[in-house]
């Protein structure tokens, strides 16, 4: 396994990240540990989790992944880059959500116990609260970092103007800087290409996306006219009607036959070389990879010894063009 520089850290990762979001409800933690055992023993010391997962739960399930992450960890914590997220809702109070500083601070405790550590390596608001004045959960995040629970503090699923104007306060304030950014971004979604990536270029931030497979559908394996399979996030609990609002469109089913179609006569594996497109990218830092059970990893992993050629590279990136957007000067 490859590793790389955390944006202008000194920290090094490996060249992908395991997501775990799988864990504890459309995987069991007997799949989980086997998954985390495949990953470990590729090279991958990266792992990303949140506090809110398994993906698709509710207030009943949130905290099982972290839970079934920390037991694994046992004995190994030192060997991996552990990363967690706050923000979706852990509870029935009001303010237990957010990014206010009251839930960040909770947040941070709850989750170290789960994870059985003194620490994460990377603390990341899962999204943005515009409830929340910008510079209380700056200061927060500060007070976590001064504290030693975290190590680098990142963000997810955030709208270029608001990270630059985050970048921008911290400096202000003087307190912890922002390193990391967690976008969406797959064939299918390409619209950080526009502004987000280059603030993070410019910035020297690092760029950890997740869904490079777009949920799974650039496998090829689903077909638009049979319907969501049973069993995928696309009808797992409260995750299926965002996946399917984000993906199960015809257009998007359009593209996708185009692009297997391009892995087929490329001798590719859809799976490959849909994490080899993103691995491309030199803004992308460390793609955030899944699987449901172990023998899925394989063709994932394989996406970082892929050295895409320039011809593939621009065809793929014509057949997506559209999913860029916004690029015409009128």
């Amino acid at each position: 396994m490859q590793s790389t520089r955390f944006g202008n850290t000194g920290l090094t990762v490996s060249r992908l990240c395991l997501g775990t979001m799988t864990f504890g409800l459309q995987t069991q933690e007997a799949a989980s540990r086997a998954i985390l055992d495949s990953a470990a023993e590729a090279g991958v010391n990266f792992l990303d989790c949140a506090d809110v997962y398994p993906l698709g739960g509710g207030l009943q399930t949130a905290g099982r992944t972290e839970e079934i992450l920390g037991r694994w960890l046992e004995g190994k914590r030192s060997r991996f880059i552990v990363t967690t997220k706050a923000f979706g809702k852990m509870g029935p109070a009001e303010w237990e959500q957010g990014c206010s500083r009251k839930h960040l601070l909770d947040a941070i405790d709850a989750s170290l116990r789960r994870l059985q550590t003194d620490y994460v390596d990377l603390y990341q608001l899962h999204a943005d609260d515009p409830k929340t004045p910008l510079d209380e959960t700056l200061e927060a995040l500060d007070t976590i970092v001064r504290s030693g629970k975290a190590r680098y503090i990142g963000v997810s699923n955030f709208l270029a103007y608001r990270l630059a104007r985050a970048l921008g306060r911290s400096d202000v304030l003087r307190v912890a800087r922002i390193v990391s950014v967690q976008p969406r971004y797959s064939l299918l979604f390409r619209e950080i290409e526009r502004e987000l990536l280059p603030l993070a270029v410019e910035e020297g931030l690092a760029v950890i996306p997740y869904n490079p497979l777009a949920g799974g559908l650039l496998t090829g394996k689903h077909g638009f006219d049979k319907g969501p399979t049973q069993g995928t996030r696309f009808t797992l609990g409260t995750a299926a009607d965002n996946y399917q609002n984000r993906y199960w469109h015809e257009r998007e089913f359009n593209t996708v036959s185009r692009f297997v179609a391009a892995a087929k006569q490329a001798g590719i594996s859809p799976t490959t070389l849909a994490v080899a497109w993103v691995l491309a990218n030199p803004a992308i830092t460390a793609p955030i990879i899944g699987a449901s059970r172990p023998d899925q990893l394989q063709e994932t992993l394989a996406a970082v010894d892929l050295k895409l050629p320039p011809e593939l590279k621009k065809e793929l990136d014509d057949i997506s063009a559209e999913y860029r957007k916004g690029d015409a000067v009128r």
